[in-house]
């Protein structure tokens, strides 16, 4: 079991992400949330054998102080990934800094190998051609305030794809086989004769890997999809739709469909030659291989 520490100020946004990306929330719902109170820890079964104990602390000083103190400095101990939150637009942020910085040196105490995340969070609230300037500074401070740890910082927001960019992007770093379900991912793209492969993660609809053997203009394309795609997914559930999905356009045909109990997979193809039954046939047969990997915790 993987653990990840969600930490930030209280307001930040922690509980609001965690509700869209892991309980199908949607963004619109969030205001309906309260802050969390101490701790609130729940296990998150992912891609099988890949289980996540995810942490989402409350941002109160007062919680904060109790995290700090001698007899809980458990709740940096065996720590796989930090995230922790920042409030764009905060006007307390070198308290927040003061509270990042310290939960570092408990992680590098406890957990010196985990993985720390920092999401730039509300950057809705920016003005859109001021978001890219904005972040950077953020990113270039919170490096400097990290060393020597290395960090990876998103800017996020739970009104547009960046969420999902930089969920995917935790997610990614923490699946134990993940080179191994990309290599059968790429054979499995090039035996399908399709443009493009993108592996969902199914609840989440995080993407965890693609394949492709053209390249894409659009690099938040799979963001993009995670969004509209769960969306499809929340309506079919709600009104007993299908769980596979064929869509024609006039130069490609895409294909939705379940691949294994945890993953759903997007088959891009272009070539007309190719009828949807047989693409229909290798998603089938694909399955029972995709299946085993995502049980095995090593693949040679």
């Amino acid at each position: 079991m993987k653990k990840v520490l969600l930490m930030g100020k209280g307001g930040a946004g922690k509980t609001s992400m965690r509700s869209i990306i892991f309980q199908n929330n949607v963004a619109r719902k969030t205001r309906e949330l309260g802050p969390t109170v101490s701790i609130e820890s729940s296990e998150v079964q992912f891609l099988g054998s890949l289980s996540l104990n995810l942490w989402d602390c409350g941002g109160q000083d007062v919680y904060f102080n109790n995290y700090f103190a001698t007899p809980n400095h458990h709740i940096f101990k065996n720590v796989e990934v930090l995230v922790y939150v920042f409030d764009i637009i905060s006007a307390e942020l070198d308290k927040d800094i003061h509270f990042y910085q310290t939960c570092l040196e408990y992680i590098l105490t406890y957990s010196p190998d985990a993985k720390v995340f920092c999401l730039i969070h509300k950057v809705d609230l920016i003005q859109e051609e001021e978001r890219d300037k904005v972040f950077i500074e953020h990113r270039k401070e919170l490096q400097v305030r990290s060393e020597p740890i290395q960090i990876q910082a998103f800017q996020t927001s739970i009104w547009d794809e960046t969420l999902y960019a930089a969920w995917a992007q935790i997610i990614h770093c923490i699946i134990p086989n993940i080179t191994a379900l990309e290599r059968n991912l790429t054979n499995f793209c090039k035996l399908c004769g399709a443009d493009e492969v993108i592996l969902f993660e199914r609840t989440t609809f995080l993407v965890i890997a693609n394949a492709a053997t053209i390249k894409h203009p659009d690099i938040h394309r799979f963001e993009k999809l995670s969004n509209i795609i769960k969306q499809f997914n929340l309506s079919a559930r709600q009104q007993s739709h299908s769980k596979s999905m064929m869509i024609r356009g006039s130069s490609f045909t895409s294909f939705i469909d379940i691949l294994t109990r945890s993953t759903c997979v997007m088959i891009i193809i272009s070539d007309p030659d190719i009828p949807p039954a047989v693409t229909q046939m290798n998603i089938a047969a694909a399955r029972t291989h995709f299946e085993k990997l995502e049980t095995m915790h090593k693949i040679t």
